[in-house]
């Protein structure tokens, strides 16, 4: 199964779920490209802080396990460079993955532009097709027992094996890009994390707070004041730069 675009499947392990705050301390990438070759890299992080014993038990990596590792920012040319001509994929990757390899990215002073990577998410596909996780949807698809799951590789792999899986199985499933990021979208966002919503219309609306549901730059012109908060806030970095673009289009 070829595919029409390449697609860099990827899973993080990292320090937590929060996205503004934690850290990644375990990326693997695996390049799909469209002559059906692969090309696969996985990196141990130092995440620059302790890593909680509760989420050892999770992943299995300890703070002596990426003691000698390199920092994020040492190891991001390499990733942009895998990225750059590719789209993502991952399990729950539209909510987790991407937003936090993005916040990463741009914490570190690499730009990040969803506009040039269109995301597929196996999870909501699987969930639409056959609600379960990514153990039961290896072996429903594959036919295989997903072995050491929660480690990147692994895990990453599987995700990859499943989608192809998914596209042979599934008719309606168009073998396309562009098909399976829209399809596998639950909701148009304007940002990563969900803050700002795209209606019907397409115009960027707010997705909490008191100005929920309405119209971004309308809020910033009868609100000047707003746009100042919120780049102060505890936002991720990739929402207060949609916020940015907002602000400077909606000021000609």
């Amino acid at each position: 199964m070829k595919i029409t675009k390449n697609i860099c499947f990827f899973d993080l392990e990292t320090t937590g779920i929060n996205i503004a705050k934690d850290r990644i301390v375990e990326i693997c990438i695996v390049k799909a490209f469209t002559d059906g070759t692969t090309e696969t890299k996985t990196w141990k992080v130092n995440p620059g802080m302790p890593i909680p014993p509760e989420t050892t038990l999770i992943h299995g990596i300890s703070d002596e396990d990426v003691a000698d590792a390199p920092s994020f920012k040492e190891i991001a040319p390499q990733i942009m460079g895998m990225i750059k001509d590719s789209d993502l994929a991952g399990f729950n990757s539209n909510r987790f993955d991407i937003p936090l390899l993005a916040e990463e990215l741009l914490r570190n002073g690499f730009d990040f532009d969803l506009g040039k990577h269109r995301p597929i998410d196996v999870q909501v596909i699987f969930h639409k097709m056959e609600p379960r996780n990514l153990s039961a949807a290896y072996k429903h698809y594959c036919g295989k027992e997903l072995v050491d799951a929660h480690s990147a590789e692994a895990d990453t792999m599987a995700t990859y094996e499943v989608l192809m899986a998914q596209i042979e199985k599934y008719d309606e499933l168009e073998n396309d890009n562009k098909f399976l990021s829209e399809f596998s979208s639950q909701r148009k966002t304007a940002d990563l994390a969900g803050f700002i919503l795209i209606d019907e219309q397409g115009d960027e609306n707010i997705g909490f707070g008191k100005y929920k549901g309405q119209n971004v730059a309308e809020v910033f012109r009868k609100d000047p004041g707003y746009y100042n908060w919120l780049q102060n806030a505890d936002f991720p970095l990739y929402t207060k730069k949609v916020f940015t673009r907002i602000k400077l289009s909606s000021s000609f």
